[in-house]
């Protein structure tokens, strides 16, 4: 817990629930993995990382891999050959749409129109 200086008074502040919230999705990739698969429902492995333009295989795979063991994500193989792997968002994933919704909102209301 930190401590906040509040009308000359300390007045503890929980964190917990802000920090467990940030490291399901701290790192440069996964908010867009997220937006993505929200907006497209279910993007298999090529799709996202086309999506994505410019990330690394390594690098989508082990963002990939995080946001499934965090269960934000729903990983499905299907027995075939080449294999067949789809992304949705899980449950508790959707949840997170919301906040993601918020963010795009204010994205749109405060970025600054290049071409004016």
């Amino acid at each position: 817990m930190e401590l906040n200086k509040q009308e000359g008074n300390l007045e503890e502040v929980n964190v917990a629930p802000f920090s467990y919230a940030i490291s399901l999705i701290d790192g440069k990739w996964k908010m867009h993995i997220l937006f993505w698969i929200w907006k497209k429902e279910i993007l298999r492995y090529s799709e996202l990382k086309r999506a994505l333009g410019n990330v690394t295989h390594k690098m989508l795979s082990t963002q990939l891999k995080e946001l499934e063991a965090d269960n934000l994500l729903i990983r499905r193989e299907y027995p075939q050959v080449p294999p067949k792997v789809e992304y949705s968002l899980s449950p508790k994933g959707f949840t997170l749409m919301p906040v993601l919704e918020m963010l795009c909102t204010w994205g749109k209301e405060n970025s600054v129109d290049l071409d004016e």
